[in-house]
């Protein structure tokens, strides 16, 4: 193939680098509308108290090993080359698309294979996400940085719904099509990125920080699995933030965190580059990455909940169809995202990052705070346009401040700094996860037990089997919505249910008992989640005011050949 003209392999570069990205981040959301068809393909109920741990492995497996190895692969692509590392991440992710698809098992056997594949899967991602903004950084001069970046950026936030629909859509054909699909997808990027892409940094060949990249992998690890049980009912509590075990992953996560910034002040040289922090514009950048990701990581399966839960079948969906539906009724988020990512990116290559990023959070705040002036039942043109401007303020924030953390970066660091920040977003999503869960999980455990007792008595549910139902963790409520479950018929089981009078019995498992019995402990749930993404927002907002006048870091020099060796 003929090697691409300088000005037409920017373009080239731009392609390739968006098509991994949408594939990483679309995969990172795929399987969530999808997870009552794929556990149905497995032969295992989600919702049983003992597969609780296969249900939040399979949503959060995929993020916590993009979150844990993506600044080690942007590291070692300085080291060896980005598009190397970028090659192989195709590959990876494109082997376990396919194996993922062909899992013959059943049972818990079949939900530990896909767990496994999973992760293998966002090994691949994590080699992706590393390393596509350096080679688009490369590939773009300065002055169109923001634009490029804005694009990939922007793919990469949309690509996280745009998985919801797909994974609604695919699923109920086939659960297996929810991995394959990207497998043809994933063949063709692997085959185009090894004939188009070429290497314009200069590697850098250093030792590798083994006991770096061990104590950070290990720490994140730690904090996440504490996240996936802080959820989890414990005891007589509704979360599980107060169990020995989820103290005791802390502890351990803080103690990994502190070794490993002991180590990497000392390493000669080390995975996290701690001296980049010195530069002011990367330093508050990164923050308000962290902060604004916080703020929305959160969003979409509070919006889902709300969606599936209650909306949809007040609206007279069937709780099976409400997966799909949430999906498409989420829409306008994406639009809003798609439509001013690129314009404000644009905008910012000729006046700065500062206002657009500043005024994106700002916006964000205010969609937020609207988010939680509308109704319950509300109607859908008002939703639908908050949730437009949600996205587009997202859109407003992403691209200038993306681009300006890359600018802000030499050449030789573009890899390692860019995965930098792509780890705070990561890991700011899974931490925003477990903290929109907790509040959430708390505002229904305060009233809904008392409600939901006295709603199922008067429907002829016998006084034991209607508190049992009601004392159950209301993370089972929720789990229960999010999946497409019919909630009642779950929670007060089919026994119970053939002996209550027909017409009672209708109403209960119908559209509007459950929506109605939850509205008004979720919207206190919910109104305390969202002021919490108002603060972050608001924070995030100040640290991008103080991230300084836009500043382009100078083109390095590449180093001597044979510095340092790789061992």
């Amino acid at each position: 193939m003929r090697t691409p003209a300088p000005e037409r392999y920017k373009w080239v570069a731009l392609m390739t680098a968006t098509l991994a990205v949408l594939l990483a981040t679309l995969d990172g959301s795929i399987t969530i509308i999808a997870m009552p068809d794929i556990f149905r393909g497995i032969e295992l109920d989600p919702l049983d108290a003992g597969n609780s741990t296969y249900l939040l492995w399979m949503i959060l497996g995929y993020l916590v090993a993009t979150s844990v190895l993506v600044v080690s692969l942007g590291r070692l692509g300085d080291m060896v080359g980005r598009v190397r590392i970028f090659n192989i991440g195709f590959v990876i992710f494109t082997v376990a698309s396919l194996m993922l698809a062909v899992d013959w098992l059943t049972g818990p056997a079949g939900a530990v294979y896909l767990i496994a594949w999973r992760i293998v899967q966002g090994i691949g991602g994590a080699c992706l996400l590393a390393n596509s903004a350096a080679i688009i950084a490369d590939a773009f001069p300065a002055r169109q940085r923001g634009m490029a970046l804005g694009i990939g950026n922007i793919v990469a936030v949309s690509g996280m719904f745009i998985g919801l629909v797909l994974g609604g859509i695919l699923a109920p054909i086939n659960w297996r099509l929810v991995f394959l699909v990207t497998v043809p997808i994933g063949i063709f990027g692997t085959v185009w990125a090894y004939l188009a892409l070429r290497e314009l940094s200069t590697p850098r060949p250093a030792r590798i920080d083994w006991a770096g990249n061990v104590t950070f992998a290990l720490g994140l690890i730690l904090v996440m699995v504490a996240v996936t049980y802080g959820i989890r009912p414990y005891g007589g509590h509704s979360v599980g933030w107060e169990s020995p075990r989820v103290i005791a992953l802390l502890c351990g996560a803080a103690v990994s965190l502190i070794a490993f910034y002991v180590v990497e002040r000392r390493v000669a040289e080390p995975m996290f580059r701690l001296p980049l922090f010195r530069i002011r514009a990367f330093t508050f950048g990164t923050l308000a990455t962290f902060l604004s990701a916080i703020a929305r990581g959160g969003l979409m399966f509070m919006l889902i909940i709300w969606l599936q839960g209650i909306w949809l079948p007040q609206h007279g969906y069937s709780f099976s169809e409400t997966p799909l539906w949430a999906g498409i009724y989420m829409l306008p988020l994406s639009f809003g995202l798609l439509l001013v990512g690129p314009i404000s990116g644009h905008l910012s290559d000729r006046f700065g990052a500062r206002p657009f990023a500043t005024a994106g959070l700002v916006l964000s705040a205010c969609g937020f705070g609207l988010l939680m002036l509308v109704p319950i039942d509300f109607a859908y043109p008002v939703f639908g346009l908050v949730i437009f401007l949600i996205g587009a303020s997202m859109g407003l924030f992403v691209s200038p401040n993306r681009a300006a953390v890359m600018n802000s970066l030499p050449s030789g660091e573009r890899g390692a700094g860019g995965a930098m920040n792509q780890t705070f977003q990561n890991s700011a999503q899974v931490l925003s996860i477990g903290i929109f869960f907790t509040l959430l999980i708390l505002g229904l455990a305060a009233t809904l037990p008392a409600t939901m007792s006295a709603g199922l008595e008067a429907h002829g549910v016998p006084a034991a089997a209607a508190h049992h139902a009601a004392t159950l963790p209301p993370v089972s409520i929720l789990f229960a919505a999010f999946l497409g479950y019919n909630p009642i018929q779950h929670l007060v089981g089919s026994d119970v249910l053939a002996g209550i009078p027909a017409h009672d019995q209708a109403a209960l498992t119908g559209h509007s008992f459950f929506p109605q019995l939850i509205s008004g402990p979720f919207q206190d749930g919910l109104r305390a989640a969202f002021l919490f993404a108002i603060v972050a927002c608001l924070v995030a907002a100040a640290a991008s005011l103080m991230r300084g006048e836009p500043a382009v870091a100078e083109e390095e020099p590449a180093r001597a050949p044979g510095a340092a060796t790789v061992i």
